[in-house]
């Protein structure tokens, strides 16, 4: 049961955050409003790494930043390390 509830979560945090990085995107090519940097940042950061990242690329979306393309793998990297930890300490 745990595990489906942060599956749950993952997946959620995951969608939004790809989902922000295409909405941006689509207003950046129709001249509307955007979403802030520090919006599709803390994003990716409150575990929505994957999801980040798989927006970057598939939507080709601040690619040419370079604290985009540093940090959004970063936070990929770090929530599956803490992951990881967290199933093998307390789920296992």
């Amino acid at each position: 049961m745990k595990l489906l509830i942060v599956g749950a979560l993952l997946l959620i945090t995951n969608l939004v955050s790809f989902f922000l990085m295409a909405y941006d995107k689509q207003c950046a090519r129709n001249g509307k409003w955007r979403v802030s940097e520090k919006t599709l940042f803390i994003a990716a950061a409150c575990f929505g790494g994957f999801g980040g990242v798989l927006g970057m690329f598939l939507c080709r979306h601040k690619t040419k930043h370079w604290y985009f393309r540093v940090f959004f793998p970063l936070f990929l990297l770090i929530q599956a390390g803490l992951l990881f930890a967290g199933y093998w300490f307390f789920l296992r």
